[in-house]
This record gives structure tokens, C-alpha cells and sequence, in this order.
């Protein structure tokens, strides 16, 4: 099974300054390609802190991915935590340097521009066509910016690296409460333990009060349990099935 650690790197974030529009977007996107996510970490701008986290995250799970810290600023320091998280170190990087010159033109790069060609030893880069900075890739750790728009460009472009096997979902809608379906979902759990049951009450929907749904990376698995869900549930409670 393919698991991720996602870790979201800025003061700003934390301070509340900032709101994080990345893990809503990276969350479908990689339960799309199978892989599930177990854990997200929000960090400070703090090297150590950075470090001890991906070399945690690189150990734990098979795709560790970070957001932020990687511009030319003071407090920029992702890649110096991730270098030292992979017990690396950090040096520069001709090809991150040439593609810098060659998107400035005929301008030379100031000092914090070559900041950002400081990358840890052994790093891997997956260009993409429309933007002068790849992405960063060394080991399982996957260094994104925290400028949505380009993390968002940066992900499409590198979405066959991660592989996982899919997610088969159906859903329920039913207009009972929550509580009333309670002991028909133990009683499905106690039949399919691998099954991947969530129940969400929706009280500011209109048609429906509560959302089932049932997961798993078997599709005959989750059918299966659909129907012995769907014998538990009065069809007068019964909204629809997708």
C-alpha cells in the first residue's frame, strides 16, 4: 500500500496570517492516484525541526511531500532541513543554476537568487515546460513551493510518481439522523473489518441528514458491503445511492 506524510512548512501558516490552500488540493489528488494519506505536520520555520520531521516522514511512510520555504528569503529553509533530514548537504546545483540564468536572460542572478540553486547533494529535478524552478525530488521526499498555483503546476507535472493502488467509493444518502444508523454500521464493521466505513452528519444540507461512506481498494469488497448496509437501512430512510 502506497501511504504519504505531508509536511506544511511556514510561519505565516501558523500564525494564522496565511490560510493553506495546498492540502485541500493535494488530499483528493493523491487519494485519486491510490496513495493514502496518514499523517500532516505543520512546521515553523525552524531547520531542526524540518529535519527531524523528514527523517521521521522518510522512514514512515513510501511519499513524503513538502510546502514551502523553498524562495530566495532569510526565512526560506526547507531545502537546508531536508538536506540535513537526509543527512545530506547542501551544494550547488548546475542545472537548477542554468535554468535561473536562463530565465533571467541577459540579467545576472543576485545572491539571493543563487540561494535557491543551493540544493541538498544527490537531489533529482522534474521540470516542467512553463516554469524556470523543477520541482526537487531527493529519495521519497518531494520538495513543492507554498504558492498554491505552482504547486498545483509542479504536481500535474509529476502525478506518475505516485502510484498507488485506487480507492473504490460508494456513498449513501439517507434522511435519518446520524444516531439512528449507528448500530446498523457496527453491524456491517463486525462483517467487513477492512472496510473503510465514515459517517458524516449534514445538518445544513437540505434533502439529506446524514452521508455513509464505504471505501476500500476492493470494488467487489465494497459492494458487498453496500448491500448488507442497504438491508440495515429502512428504505423509507433511503435517499439515494452513488
Amino acid at each position: 500500500m502506497s501511504t504519504a506524510g505531508i509536511l506544511i512548512i511556514g510561519n505565516e501558516i501558523l500564525s494564522g496570517k496565511v490560510q493553506d490552500e495546498n492540502l485541500p488540493y493535494l488530499l483528493p489528488q493523491l487519494r485519486q492516484l491510490g496513495v493514502s494519506v496518514e499523517r500532516v505536520q505543520v512546521l515553523p520555520d525552524v531547520v531542526e525541526l524540518i529535519a527531524s520531521e523528514v527523517r521521521t516522514f522518510s522512514k514512515a511512510f513510501t511519499y513524503v511531500i513538502t510546502t514551502g520555504g523553498v524562495g530566495p528569503t532569510h526565512d526560506d529553509v526547507t531545502m537546508e532541513g531536508v538536506a540535513r533530514g537526509t543527512d545530506s548537504a547542501l551544494a550547488p546545483h548546475p542545472r537548477m543554476e542554468e535554468l535561473l540564468r536562463k530565465a533571467l536572460k541577459d540579467k545576472p542572478p543576485n545572491a539571493s537568487q543563487l540561494k535557491m540553486c543551493m540544493l541538498p547533494e544527490g537531489a533529482l529535478l522534474i521540470e516542467t515546460a512553463d516554469l524556470w524552478f523543477p520541482l526537487v525530488r531527493l529519495g521519497n521526499v518531494y520538495v513543492f513551493p507554498g504558492i498554491p498555483r505552482l504547486l498545483q503546476k509542479k504536481f500535474e507535472g509529476a502525478r506518475d510518481h505516485f502510484k498507488g493502488e485506487p480507492f473504490f467509493l460508494r456513498q449513501v444518502f439517507v434522511s435519518c439522523m446520524e444516531s439512528d444508523v449507528a448500530q446498523a454500521l457496527n453491524e456491517v464493521l463486525e462483517e467487513f473489518p477492512d472496510l473503510m466505513l465514515g459517517s458524516y452528519p449534514r445538518l445544513d444540507q437540505q434533502g439529506y441528514h446524514t452521508l455513509l461512506t464505504l471505501e476500500s481498494r476492493d470494488q467487489a469488497y465494497v459492494n458487498q458491503a453496500l448491500d448488507a448496509l442497504l438491508a440495515r437501512i429502512p428504505q423509507s430512510e433511503l435517499l439515494r445511492v452513488e
